[in-house]
């Protein structure tokens, strides 16, 4: 879960709690659209980057904080002329009080769980109101960059989440190497699945199932997700690495010696499978370091050079 979205329900209903979201930019700007920090009293979780501009939205949350919850405001700063930052770009903030009313549907369910959620703005007077994007009607378009119309009465959107932008990661193997590596994901872009066969493990998160069941999972990868193989069985990884090069992923990467990748390639090649995606040994290059730590960061840092529109 992303550290805005951990703190805004943690905080909903103990606390007031002001949510902040890049609606859209224009030109250069420190983040994208759909980036949102959590704004509390004495604390904030999350940033919209930019310094200058992150300390104006901080103290813009805080004064929301003391009107009644459902309140909110829409905000155009040139970060040039107004904040005296480099970028020169502009960026639409979305500043709202989040109604703590425990009745209300709790959209941050399904934003959690990566599903598009749509924004309906009633007019300045009363509440955002949001549904799940089945519920709503067709044609709603994305947030108006900074020089368009601000959003208002009768406007709908399906709301930017940089959720969406995380990249599917597969992993394959709860040993030292994959318990490091997934220590370190959980404020990084990726949405990670992480399975094993062996249920001694014990580490939360990881699913334990069958080897034929792991061969299921990974041909059926969606399109541009990351595969990462170091299982205990050298058998098993060549299954897994055969059957995820024959899928959609965009990223297939094998934990292993110059020896292994060589019996892998050549085995992979007799059994007519395109190796062109196979990464192997995997980490960047440079770093002969081999301790889980080290491997970790390295593979996690060749992770994020990937295309994140793949």
């Amino acid at each position: 879960m992303t550290e805005w979205l951990e703190a805004l329900r943690a905080a909903r209903g103990r606390e007031p709690v002001a949510l902040v979201t890049i609606l859209s930019t224009e030109g250069s700007s420190p983040r994208a659209a759909g980036t949102r920090m959590t704004v509390t009293a004495s604390d904030a979780a999350g940033t919209i980057g930019g310094g200058a501009l992150e300390l104006r939205a901080t103290e813009q949350a805080r004064a929301i904080l003391a009107q009644p919850p459902g309140g909110w405001r829409v905000q155009d700063w040139p970060l040039g002329p107004l904040l005296g930052q480099c970028c020169g770009g502009q960026v639409r903030l979305l500043v709202e009080h989040v109604d703590p009313d425990p009745t209300r549907w709790d959209w941050t369910d399904h934003v959690a769980r990566g599903e598009p959620v749509v924004a309906f703005f009633a007019g300045e007077a009363a509440p955002i109101h949001r549904v799940p994007a089945e519920h709503a009607e067709a044609g709603v378009q994305p947030p108006a960059p900074p020089r368009g119309p601000k959003p208002g009465e009768g406007t709908t959107f399906i709301e930017p989440d940089d959720r969406r932008a995380h990249r599917a990661l597969m992993m394959f193997g709860a040993g030292h190497v994959g318990v490091a590596i997934a220590q370190r994901l959980p404020r990084l872009p990726f949405r990670l699945s992480w399975f094993d066969t062996r249920a001694n493990r014990g580490f939360p998160g990881v699913s334990v199932q069958e080897e034929d069941a792991l061969i299921a999972c990974v041909a059926d990868a969606e399109a541009g997700a990351a595969v990462l193989i170091f299982t205990h069985d050298h058998g098993l990884d060549y299954r897994l690495a055969a059957a995820a090069l024959r899928s959609q992923a965009g990223f297939v990467g094998l934990i292993g010696s110059a020896t292994k990748r060589a019996r892998f390639l050549s085995r992979l090649a007799a059994d007519g499978i395109d190796t062109a995606r196979l990464t192997c040994p995997i980490g960047l290059a440079g770093i002969a370091d081999k301790h889980p730590d080290v491997i970790a960061i390295s593979v996690i840092a060749q992770l994020l050079t990937l295309d994140q529109n793949a």
